[in-house]
């Protein structure tokens, strides 16, 4: 059996990946300091495989005692996005970034990481070029810089996985409504308008649930993918804003779109291509137009979830 450790497992992609881990029989452990959310895990509270530690990643003691015995630590522990890490500067640089070298300083040759960076990395990308993971990365964010610090330690380290995510979509235990998606799909029910600023700013898109397959894909195929970094997206899903809006109009008749003057203060603006993980047969299944579906439905039960970012 194999024991996995998963920090900030919680968390919106972390509280599905922990649910397919402990279903698949794995030995889990899970550190988390429960400040986003506190009820995403609960439903894991009886499996005798799964081992909730309230605690938090800069708690090198704990850290220490429990990367010791582990096979698999896939740290997802981070203060995520540009606003928040503004926010919070010194303790994102403590979570994003010194917490993962910690992690590495204390690991094993035969122990393995998987680890989850954004392709927001890329910052502002050639118009006419798609963004592969020989592009070099160029982050206009103390969020997006130290991603991309921590990934450069975790492939110093010859048994790891480094993947970076699309603009994540879809529901999960631990919702977050500030993503593109999520957040267009329940403002057009909420206000029945999209302002778009820029609207041709393009990004790449990938349901939550595709993540947990690429995730368990890859703890499968570990050892032909390792000491590799994966752009991991829909690659149907290199849309600009105002795509983006146009497919949610097609749903929501009632949905008024304008264009605004001004600057985006999201300044990223790139295609993503998404072949070297698909040529190693991973693929996503859940389409943009699912997604925009599933939080429809959503949505329209529920527009509030606490501990939002």
């Amino acid at each position: 059996m194999k024991r996995i450790l998963v920090t900030g497992a919680a968390g919106y992609i972390g509280s599905l990946l922990v649910t397919e881990l402990v279903a698949r029989k794995y030995d889990v452990t899970v550190i988390d300091n429960l400040s986003f959310s506190k009820t995403s895990l609960l439903h894991l509270m009886e499996k005798k495989n799964f081992n909730l530690i309230v605690g938090d990643v800069t708690n090198k003691k704990l850290m220490k005692r429990e990367i010791k015995n582990k096979d698999i630590i896939i740290p997802l522990a981070a203060l995520v996005g540009a606003p928040l890490c503004d926010k919070f500067k010194k303790q994102t640089v403590k979570i994003n970034l010194d917490s993962i070298k910690f992690i590495l300083s204390k690991l094993k040759s035969k122990q393995k990481i998987i680890y989850m960076n954004s392709n927001s990395g890329y910052g502002v990308g050639k118009k006419n070029k798609f963004c592969d993971e020989n592009t070099p990365l160029n982050p206009i964010s103390l969020y997006g810089r130290t991603k991309a610090q921590a990934e450069i330690e975790v492939m110093k380290f010859k048994n790891s996985i480094c993947f970076r995510l699309a603009t994540v979509f879809g529901y999960s235990y631990r919702m977050r409504t500030d993503v593109l998606v999520n957040n267009f799909v329940l403002r057009a029910i909420t206000e029945k308008k999209l302002e778009l600023f820029e609207p041709n700013f393009r990004r790449n898109y990938i349901h939550v649930r595709d993540v947990v397959r690429a995730i368990l894909f890859s703890i499968d195929n570990f050892s032909r993918m390792k000491s590799n970094i994966y752009n991991l997206g829909l690659s149907t899903a290199n849309l600009t804003k105002k795509q983006l809006a146009l497919k949610i109009k097609k749903r929501i008749k009632d949905l008024k779109i304008s264009i605004k003057k001004g600057r985006d203060p999201d300044k990223r603006d790139y295609f993503v291509s998404n072949r070297k993980i698909e040529k190693f047969g991973f693929r996503p299944i859940y389409q943009i137009d699912e997604g925009i579906d599933e939080m429809t439905k959503v949505f329209k039960i529920k527009t509030k979830f606490n501990n939002n970012y």
